[in-house]
């Protein structure tokens, strides 16, 4: 059984931060020099990560599989940066976003992590402007808000709908100059297969080169993966194609528990789907949730209208639409989190009131926002956003409701860290998506951009040096040595035996029928019959999948098909644990809704007494089922209670 230590500091909350950054050992500036980080992963928290760490003086290594660290999905982020500033003076405090936080994600996230990340929070806008992000601005100059789901209060800064991208920008050119500096060497187009331990310890990684398809040794005194999340499990998801699970995966398979990976989020907002050929989704930002108001129509007949087309969205007079969302919750009306409207959108349509094709949408609509303050200011909000769904839907939003539903957005699950971010393998750290530390049940919205940034500028640099300070007279380790080779070795083996299956069915054909049994099965509604259906199903799907695939081209060589097997190879393991953690949960909490367990609204109902722990996963041989530690969590500044947003 794997050791659960927090190293959570004593004190009182609100000086726990303080307490641990005064008394971890440093390293001096020399010393930094001798000193090598492995970071896997160039978005939000892999580049800001590299540039502090850089900027300190440490020999940085930078991974990404993408040709350049611009292309993360990180810049693929739209609406939001939630920071507690106060600026709006409407009441917000780094309590009030830390225990906004912590009722998001339904009481299942560790009271000191989400405080601290609640408590840099401020710092992450100074320092982004200071990176030359531009920020809205309010007519006089200062720094614009607005609100997203959860709040009540306007906490979010924003760049128009390109949040991600310009912070991405302002953490890429931080690294850039580090760069420039020698601190920080990039390795693009090189993507992480395995991970290397001696004695005990994080102390490498084998990389693929996907241009030329050779394998490379890197040593390093510490590694940190900051790959994202895993909701390309699903398939159809909002993350970027390249999106993938598997440098995780492969860190839990060397040892690395792997903690509530049943913590998926389902996103309200996302354009529908349109067809079975389609590769991925798109988000539409919770932002529109401002100013925009969700409803379906109120009578079926014209639902059913809507859908063959004989009615038109506009031509449903007023008395004759439902806002449910500000009928049933009327505190927060169209902000309440993401998991409670995704999960009202899908009762409204599961009755027959969707609108779309298939029945499966809802509209949100702009007209009483351009009423009351002019289509210019809505343009100058959410133009590029208004924009894309036009490209994408061929339907102009200005003028007609957009048409909204749930899509696989974000995993509050990923391996399991201690306070200072490292894992249940020594030298091991994890930021941002890829660790599970923050969110709980349920991320609110504007929180992604804030918990990468928090964990890269102003967590890392600070937990790394304390595990670095008795490292500084362990010499860099030779890749010539046996565990090096030993994992090597296996990598080459796993590729060879993917590339030797020579089946008949693409890569594509098992990821698809992967996500529909994740969707159908383990998506916004689970219960217990449906998940242990999905188990049978992915071992079945597994099974076919290594002796039926088919991998054209050559193994040392540029081979998409060959990246891509790799990664669903593992996302076919992750599935099933994904089940596996979801059926043993028998509670609904945030985005895991057992239809089992669910008060008599239809709310997430949780389980307190059984529940209230972190499940992390330890792997247990590729036969045996894993073993499940717990983590017991305690709220000593906060009382818990059912969520109620009404």
């Amino acid at each position: 059984m794997a050791i659960l230590d927090s190293k959570t500091p004593p004190g009182p909350l609100d000086k726990k931060w303080s307490n641990y950054k005064d008394n971890i050992n440093l390293v001096n500036p020399a010393n930094k020099r001798k000193l090598d980080i492995i970071i896997v992963g160039t978005g939000l928290a892999g580049a800001s990560a590299a540039a502090s760490l850089g900027a300190l003086g440490f020999r940085v290594k930078a991974f990404c599989y993408q040709d350049s660290p611009r292309r993360a999905h990180s810049i693929a982020a739209q609406g939001g940066i939630n920071a507690a500033k106060n600026y709006q003076n409407d009441g917000d405090s780094v309590y009030r976003l830390f225990y906004d936080t912590i009722k998001g994600g339904d009481y299942r996230s560790r009271e000191a992590n989400v405080y601290r990340l609640a408590e840099v929070s401020g710092t992450i806008i100074d320092q982004s402007v200071a990176n030359g992000v531009p920020f809205a601005r309010e007519y006089g100059g200062l720094l614009d808000n607005r609100s997203f789901g959860g709040a009540l209060v306007s906490r979010t800064f924003y760049a128009r709908g390109q949040t991600g991208q310009q912070l991405l920008l302002g953490a890429y050119s931080a690294m850039s100059r580090q760069v420039k500096l020698g601190t920080v060497e990039l390795f693009p187009r090189e993507e992480m297969l395995d991970l290397v331990i001696v004695d005990g310890r994080a102390r490498g990684i084998i990389t693929r080169n996907l241009i030329t398809g050779e394998i490379h040794r890197h040593a390093a005194h510490a590694v940190v993966l900051a790959t994202g999340g895993y909701g390309n499990v699903f398939y159809l998801s909002t993350n970027a194609m390249g999106s993938n699970t598997s440098a995780i995966w492969k860190a839990y398979k060397r040892g690395a528990c792997f903690a509530n990976p049943c913590m998926t989020q389902i996103h309200p907002t996302c354009i529908p789907m349109h067809g079975d050929y389609q590769s991925k989704l798109t988000l539409m930002s919770e932002s529109l949730r401002n100013d925009g108001r969700i409803w379906v129509p109120k009578n079926k007949e014209d639902a059913k209208a809507v859908r063959q087309g004989k009615l038109k969205p506009n031509d449903i007079p007023e008395a004759n639409r439902d806002y449910y969302l500000e009928r049933r919750y009327p505190a927060y009306g169209n902000l309440v989190p993401r998991d409670v409207a995704s999960r009202a959108a899908k009762e409204r349509c599961d009755a027959g009131f969707g609108v779309n094709e298939t029945g499966l949408a809802v509209f949100l609509d702009f007209a009483d926002s351009i009423k009351r303050l002019g289509r210019s200011t809505i343009e100058e909000r959410y133009g590029n956003l208004f924009q894309m769904y036009q490209k994408i839907v061929n339907e102009d939003p200005y003028s007609t409701p957009m048409m909204i539903y749930p899509a696989v957005h974000y995993t509050m699950g990923g391996l399991w860290v201690d306070y200072e971010l490292q894992s249940t393998i020594t030298g091991l750290f994890v930021a941002g998506e890829a660790n599970f530390s923050d969110h709980g049940a349920n991320r609110l919205g504007a929180s992604a951009l804030m918990q990468g940034l928090a964990d890269g500028y102003f967590i890392l640099p600070y937990t790394l040096q304390n595990y670095l300070a008795d490292q500084i007279k362990v010499p860099l380790f030779s890749t010539d040595q046996p565990e090096f080779e030993e994992t090597e070795k296996q990598v080459r083996s796993r590729l060879e035996k993917l590339m030797n299956i020579k089946g008949q069915h693409s890569v594509d054909y098992f990821h698809k029928k992967l996500g529909r049994i994740m969707w159908e099965n383990a998506g916004m509604g689970r219960n217990r019959g449906n998940l242990q259906k999905a188990i049978s199903l992915i071992r079945e799907l597994r099974a076919e999948f290594w002796k039926d695939l088919k991998i054209p081209g050559e193994q040392n060589a540029m081979n998409t098909e060959l990246e891509k097997a790799s990664r669903v190879a593992d996302f076919l393991e992750l599935g099933e644990l994904l089940a596996l953690d979801a059926l043993k949960r028998d509670e609904s909490c945030g985005g895991h809704f057992r239809e089992e367990f669910q008060t008599p609204e239809g709310e997430a109902l949780r389980n307190d007494s059984d529940f209230m722990y972190v499940s992390a996963w330890e792997y247990n041989g590729d036969d045996n089922e894993p073993i499940l530690n717990k983590e017991p969590l305690f709220y000593e500044s906060i009382e818990v209670k059912q969520r109620n947003y009404k």
